[in-house]
């Protein structure tokens, strides 16, 4: 009988130990609120993955339609990523505010726009109208979700 209290006891004490160091009670480091968002390294290629599965199942596009338009799409996200990497260098702090900035802005979004019309002449060679429409709504859910989710999250975390 007191074998059985002392192992009861000894479980107890062992369980409790192991409860306060436990990984849901233990941080490696404190949160520093100052600290700059850094993303995952892969975090990016993740939602871009993401997305694409999202676009493919909305677009419902058959083997052909999606051999011809995948590599399209892949050229079309790397133009408008160039250009808006151009866009926010040319927002940075260091920049100095002035009227070659603000034309440059412009020109940058002439720039997407642009790409967009161009690109969109060659979607319609793959697809059909509503597909292409289809694309740009799917698109946008998708980045609309993702924003809201952020925001979300920077709710929570008391941002």
């Amino acid at each position: 009988m007191t074998k059985l209290i002392i192992r009861i006891v000894l479980c107890f004490l062992f369980l409790t130990g192991i409860a306060n160091t436990s990984f849901g009670q233990f941080r490696a480091r404190p949160i520093q609120r100052n600290e700059p968002f850094r993303p995952r390294p892969n975090a990016g290629r993740k939602i871009e993955m993401v997305k694409e599965n999202y676009i493919g199942q909305r677009l419902n596009l058959t083997p052909d339609q999606a051999k011809a338009f995948w590599p399209l799409y892949h050229q079309y996200v790397q133009d408008l990523t160039a250009v808006r990497i151009a866009k926010r260098q040319n927002n940075s702090v260091n920049t100095p505010s002035d009227k070659e900035q603000v034309n440059k802005e412009l020109e940058y979004d002439a720039q997407l726009v642009e790409i967009r019309k161009r690109y969109t002449d060659e979607f319609y060679k793959i697809l059909p109208p509503e597909k292409v429409s289809a694309l740009y709504k799917s698109e946008r859910e998708f980045n609309d979700e993702v924003l809201r989710q952020l925001s979300e999250r920077s709710v929570r975390a008391g941002n």
